[in-house]
């Protein structure tokens, strides 16, 4: 999706009412995502490694994945990151209508996890479901940098120039606790927690 990144300054125009980056006057910050968790494979490290940098993140999960790991759902809160609906089976709003997109979203919320996060699985939903969302109290949160973690054909060292020729102060970056981005992760994430703190740069959940 690094089409996608070119796009962000466009969709902004379009999308005015989804929230695309957080550009703060006060301070060096960045807003650090994750999508599809949590999985014990992954999710476990993150949050270990967001500890030694005393950062906080939002964590858009999957409630499919929540019903099978509650206790890791447990540890992201007690971390005091915040949790984001990501619907329940990581639907493409493209491919699906307005009835059993909000049927999916309704179901993450049964599960119990109220939150005021909402993040479109592939960033695609359509107007109609979004004026759904919206009506439904969520704030849309899309992205202005995604790391492409997710992509195999991709090595670490593509995707960790990615985050870091793109990203400035109030970037919000996506990146993926999920299998399929695990090598790249595992490679990247501690070096661009590292390069920002350096930086004087502070790591926040969405507020």
């Amino acid at each position: 999706m690094k089409w996608f990144n070119t796009l962000v300054p466009f969709l902004k125009t379009v999308y005015p009412k989804r929230l695309w980056r957080l550009p703060s006057k006060k301070e060096k910050v960045f807003y650090l995502t994750f999508d599809d968790g949590p999985i014990p494979e992954v999710t476990p490290w993150v949050l270990q490694q967001l500890k030694k940098y005393r950062a906080q993140a939002t964590f858009f999960c999957l409630g499919k994945n929540i019903e099978k790991h509650p206790g890791i759902l447990q540890q992201i809160r007690e971390g005091a990151h915040q949790i984001g609906n990501h619907t329940f089976d990581h639907l493409n709003g493209w491919k699906v209508n307005t009835d059993e997109y909000l049927q999916d979203v309704t179901q993450f919320e049964k599960l119990g996890h109220s939150t005021a996060y909402f993040r479109p699985p592939y960033g695609k939903c359509t107007s109609a479901q979004a004026k759904a969302i919206l009506k439904k109290g969520y704030k849309i949160v899309m992205w202005d940098i995604i790391s492409e973690d997710y992509n195999k054909n991709l090595s670490p060292e593509h995707c960790l120039r990615t985050v870091l020729s793109q990203a400035k102060n109030g970037s919000i970056i996506i990146f993926h606790d999920s299998l399929k981005a695990e090598k790249n992760l595992r490679e990247i994430f501690p070096k661009v927690l590292k390069h920002y703190s350096n930086l004087g740069y502070v790591f926040k959940k969405l507020p």
